[in-house]
């Protein structure tokens, strides 16, 4: 819930002291650079994935091109210094915090880009038809303008016919706002918004706790000894019904002591990007087309990039396990 606050106010300061004009001139043209900066938005804005929706939505209504949206939204809770730090404390004990960061700060930027990639596919066939109208980005609003004559020769008046004066515009600057009419801009925007999303934030906790009562610690712990490759999508599973909060899901992941680091990687992914809080969330920016899109590529893709690490850490003879 401090998450969503916080992300919401700071989506209320974007959206009434961010101008529209100015993303478009900043970002680059090309498709995959806009990208790379957008999973990198995270460490400019940390925020873990409960608020993040709220500002993705924002910059998205501002300009910021989707595939780069979608990459800020998948990236962002992972790659920032917050979820870092946590990470690495997490496993600090066991010895094994470094590759655990690299590997998930790494497997996020490759998933979020590559997913943003395939979205940027979608973007080229439907254009904006993938969003809902709350976050259909703004058409830029022409500034105000007065005419005043143009000063040219043929404005002389010969004695019989004044000729025509063409007018040329002038650029009207727009009222100035007072700092409590800009407060009460944010604080609405920040409201809206912040109900907007609470509400799926309480429906995903609500069914999170109800996988809680069925899914056991010790059951999963069982399972990935005696199964050590299927534990990967058992725990991806786990990260889309228990809805933990990326600040705090390395903690979690670190205490199934036994299981392979693949799997912990697997968990520490996607949870981020996907859990069921996630997906109602999703539906408020995203249609129906986009949300199918986002979740095929992010699961596939994350399943992949784990079982490439189960491959390399056993083909070297690691065990993947922590150095108690």
């Amino acid at each position: 819930m401090p998450f969503i606050v916080l992300g919401a106010i700071i989506a209320g300061v974007l959206e009434e002291f961010l101008p529209q004009q100015l993303i478009a001139r900043i970002l680059p043209k090309s498709v995959l650079p806009s990208i790379v900066i957008g999973a990198m938005l995270g460490l400019l804005f940390p925020m873990c994935e409960c608020g993040i929706v709220v500002i993705m939505r924002r910059l998205l209504r501002k300009g910021l091109p989707l595939s780069a949206s979608i990459a800020y939204m998948l990236a962002g809770p992972i790659l920032n210094v917050v979820v870092i730090g946590s990470t690495w404390m997490a496993f600090y004990k066991f010895k094994i915090a470094p590759e655990v960061v690299g590997l998930r700060m790494g497997g996020g930027f490759l998933v979020a880009c590559i997913t943003a990639l395939i979205v940027h596919g979608q973007y080229k066939k439907y254009g904006y038809s993938l969003l809902t109208a709350m976050a259909m980005p703004k058409d830029p609003t022409p500034t105000p303008v007065a005419t005043r004559p143009n000063k040219t020769e043929n404005n002389k008046f010969d004695g019989k016919i004044a000729a025509v004066q063409p007018l040329e515009p002038v650029e009207m600057a727009p009222p100035r706002k007072t700092l409590l009419d800009r407060l009460g801009n944010i604080s609405g925007t920040a409201l809206h918004d912040f109900v907007d999303i609470t509400v799926f934030l309480i429906l995903g906790a609500v069914l999170a706790g109800l996988a809680r009562q069925q899914i056991g610690h010790e059951k999963i712990a069982e399972f990935s000894q005696q199964q050590p490759l299927l534990a990967i999508p058992l725990m991806m599973i786990l990260a889309i019904l228990i809805c933990l909060c990326s600040e705090a899901d390395a903690f979690i992941a670190a205490s199934f002591t036994e299981m392979h680091i693949s799997a912990k990687i697997a968990f520490l992914v996607l949870g981020p990007m996907l859990d069921l809080k996630l997906l109602m969330m999703f539906s408020r920016v995203f249609k129906l087309r986009l949300i199918i899109t986002i979740v095929t590529s992010t699961f596939i893709l994350v399943l992949l990039f784990a079982l490439a690490v189960h491959g390399i850490y056993e083909a070297n003879h690691w065990t993947g396990l922590p150095i108690k």
